[in-house]
């Protein structure tokens, strides 16, 4: 309920009201014509084998409304979980109708008519959604599909795939020898996989590529650690006052003004087509202010306006802090070619003590500004029952910008992409800059870290000792939450607040401390600058309708293995019931659907639910058509029908089954996924 209070708040005007009941009409009425075409089909097979049908019902529990037609009662029900076709001789609520002799003597009875027959009624909801849902696919294909190609926009460093050198602008074709042509292709190949997997593309120069890695199997599904890619295209929110970028970035100063829709099309003299090709240009020109040519609405693709986009400065607090043991190592680079391990601790670069001479968030510009030189590298590794030993190998680092891999996530750790490592920062204060903001603030050397809290700054920009009230959440350092290197990254797009630190001294006491980052005068991100970009999307629309049948089919055919996949991996603990999501996160996603405004893409869901209610209602799971039909197996084999003992425990079992499950999806969808109380 808060759910829909909070967006009612949000878009409370005649026009947002209208607009957020008309979607939940449509997304209820879309997943209302699921259920009616399966239970159309048990309806139209059970009148054409000259049932009795006694009730055709949209949802369970008590009626809402019906009218009757004949000897056919048509009803709306208040749950609306899914629907039912009552027929004379089948009632799940009283299975010993089944068993009924005297019911059976009726010749219009369901359990009167022949094993084939029965069969026919029982399997025509699931055959009725399947076609439906090709239907719904062929139709969506014939509109116009948009989704996002397979490329890779980000690499999660310390991840599969960055260990394995997947990089930024690659295009992934095949995983596991299954084509790949959208980028959820990758991420359900990757998460209903199992054991190694194989991946096959291509570079952005064209070169193939082939690797094998294992995903991460630490959180609750299977992972390789990509993300989709931006398009050079300036995203545009529903709400039209709302900016293409970050409020305090340089985007947000640029002269003139960027504005929605804008295409980049250039970056001084450097044409750029990809935002692979964008970000080259901004870390190679990253302390200068770029003039950035884009093409704005219609206008021909020689006539672009230029806009003089500033630098972003990196903040900093002045605080160098001590790193961990390197955590993970990239396939073929420079450190894996010197026998660099992981555990082994980097403590000095020719010569310079990590920490004392160089700021350890430095490090991945440092090590890049030495590309193509060699450089002596000091470790420590610790062999099995012995006291680590310090060690020193030669290196030539590669030359590959740093912070253009960043710690985008919690715990992850900072990419060092020359040396192709990466590394945790921890969070114990080293060395203290000289009139640094955190030399003001008192903080010194020997001290730790224990938070971070991000708080608005005031109006005036205002310097206000202490913590102040904030419903931010911390974020927290231990031994277990290694978050600096983030913490360090929202700094720089937390331009509009302060942080506030829990800081320990020596012997544990702790104290609030509030600090406003500066703007280094030598040090920049190579970042988008605060630019937001709209997803890079690939529309695939059939040219005819033999061409949408063929996308339909492969896409109908995929689903349903997607599927079978699925449930095996969770009988296999490959894939966590976390995973799962109920009524209301179906409700959720639909109204997410249709509030983006696709048509194509609605049908695409309503297709791809159509295949799953095909495939979860035919599990050989008493109540279930599934269950009736291994019934009707066996007395189709022994001729003879289950005793009503056997068919009133069967049903009961699995009452208790699908009431558990649905216990359970709407646990997951309100206190795991918390879609209701958001």
């Amino acid at each position: 309920m808060e759910l829909i209070f909070g967006t009612l708040l949000a878009a409370w005007t005649v026009g947002g009201i209208v607009g957020f009941f008309t979607n939940i009409l449509i997304a209820v009425v879309g997943l209302g014509f699921v259920i009616f075409f399966h239970e159309l089909g048990h309806f139209a097979v059970a009148k054409w084998c000259d049932v009795n049908v006694e009730r055709f019902s949209i949802g369970f529990g008590p009626i809402l409304w019906s009218f009757r037609k004949g000897e056919t009662e048509y009803a709306l029900s208040v749950i609306p979980f899914g629907g039912y076709v009552k027929m004379l001789g089948q009632d799940d609520v009283d299975p010993s109708q089944l068993t009924s002799d005297e019911i059976a003597l009726d010749p219009r009875a369901y359990s009167g008519k022949s094993v084939p027959q029965r069969m026919a009624i029982i399997s025509a909801g699931v055959i009725m959604n399947v076609i439906t849902g090709l239907l719904f696919v062929v139709t969506a294909f014939v509109i116009g599909v948009t989704t996002s190609p397979s490329v890779v926009g980000s690499v999660s460093v310390g991840m599969p795939a960055w260990s394995s050198g997947i990089q930024r602008g690659d295009r992934i074709t095949s995983i596991n020898s299954r084509d790949i042509r959208t980028f959820g292709d990758i991420t359900r190949s990757v998460a209903l996989s199992q054991g190694q997997l194989n991946i096959e593309g291509e570079r952005t120069d064209g070169k193939p590529f082939a690797i094998e890695l294992n995903p991460d199997i630490t959180g609750t599904r299977r992972l390789i650690g990509v993300g989709p890619a931006p398009s050079l295209t300036l995203y545009e929110f529903k709400d039209s006052k709302l900016p293409s970028w970050e409020a305090g970035s340089a985007a947000a100063k640029a002269d003139p003004p960027f504005q929605p829709r804008d295409t980049i099309r250039k970056v001084g003299d450097t044409p750029v087509e990809t935002f692979a090709d964008f970000q080259k240009v901004l870390a190679e020109r990253r302390s200068e202010t770029l003039t950035v040519y884009v093409q704005r609405g219609g206008a021909p693709s020689d006539r672009l306006v230029p806009i003089k986009l500033a630098p972003t400065p990196m903040r900093r607090l002045g605080l160098w802090m001590d790193i961990g043991n390197i955590s993970a190592i990239r396939d073929h680079s420079p450190a894996a070619k010197a026998g660099l391990r992981v555990g082994d601790k980097i403590s000095k670069i020719n010569d310079q003590q990590i920490g004392h001479g160089i700021d350890p968030m430095r490090l991945p510009d440092v090590l890049a500004s030495l590309a193509g030189t060699d450089v002596t590298l000091t470790f420590s590794r610790q062999e099995k029952g012995t006291e680590p030993k310090e060690q020193s190998v030669t290196v030539v680092p590669e030359e590959q910008p740093g912070w253009v891999e960043t710690p985008i996530f919690e715990n992850s750790p900072l990419s060092i992409p020359s040396l192709g490592v990466a590394i945790h920062v921890i969070p114990y204060i080293l060395n203290v800059e000289r009139d640094s903001a955190a030399a003001e603030a008192g903080i010194k050397a020997g001290e730790r870290i224990k938070s971070l809290t991000f708080v608005p700054l005031a109006a005036n920009g205002a310097k206000e000792e202490g913590a102040v009230a904030t419903n931010e959440k911390p974020i927290i350092f231990d031994d277990e939450q290694k978050n600096w290197s983030h913490a360090f990254l929202m700094m720089q797009e937390r331009t509009d607040a302060k942080v506030v630190l829990v800081v320990s001294n020596e012997i544990g006491e702790t104290r609030n401390v509030t600090v406003v980052p500066r703007e280094s005068t030598d040090w920049f991100l190579p970042n988008a600058r605060g630019l937001l970009l709209a997803p890079l999307t690939l529309e695939q629309k059939a040219t005819s309708i033999g061409e949408a049948f063929q996308l339909g089919f492969v896409h109908t055919r995929n689903s349903l293995q997607d599927i079978y996949l699925t449930l095996r991996n969770l009988f296999t603990r490959d894939l966590s019931i976390k995973e799962l999501r109920g009524p209301l996160g179906i409700a959720q996603v639909a109204y997410a659907v249709v509030d983006q405004g696709g048509s194509a893409d609605f049908l695409l869901f309503l297709g791809f639910l159509s295949v799953n209610l095909a495939v979860l209602n035919f599990l050989p799971i008493p109540v279930l058509d599934g269950g009736h039909m291994i019934f009707l197996i066996w007395e189709g084999i022994t001729r003879r029908r289950p005793s009503e003992k056997v068919l009133v425990a069967a049903t009961y079992c699995g009452m208790a089954f699908v009431l558990g499950l649905m216990m359970l999806v709407l646990y997951l969808d309100i206190f795991v996924h918390r879609l209701a109380v958001k």
